[in-house]
């Protein structure tokens, strides 16, 4: 859960995410679910699950949002960075809350549906 003063998508759920600083996807996904949540991801047990092609907000800069599948890591989510999240918490695919990040619903409805590629906001 986004905290309700974050600078994006307040009192929102969302999966894991950060932007690379010089540095691979994975290794930015091994560090942002170090940073955000203490989780150790071992980077030979990720794949790349979904790309979405996202414009926000009209006129915004279009994002490429890579969606990652962590099959191995070490630990229990924890809040790490409190002015960013809330909790931290799971659903079964087909029970996922309303207050989703819409980027998030389209790539995890992509993935369901066995797809590798979505647009949204175009």
């Amino acid at each position: 859960m986004r905290h309700p003063d974050s600078g994006f998508a307040g009192n929102t759920w969302h999966y894991l995410a950060g932007k690379c600083e010089q540095e691979s996807a994975v290794a930015c996904l091994v560090r942002e679910a170090w940073e955000e949540a203490g989780l150790v991801i071992d980077p030979a047990g990720v794949d790349l699950a979904h790309v979405v092609h996202v414009v926000d907000a009209p006129g915004g800069p279009p994002l490429m949002q890579l969606v990652f599948r962590a099959r191995r890591w070490n630990g229990e989510p924890k809040v790490l960075e409190t002015d960013k999240y809330l909790a931290w918490k799971w659903w079964p695919p087909h029970e996922l809350p309303d207050r989703l990040v819409s980027y998030t619903r389209t790539a995890l409805a992509g993935i369901a549906e066995g797809r590798v590629y979505s647009q949204l906001g175009w």
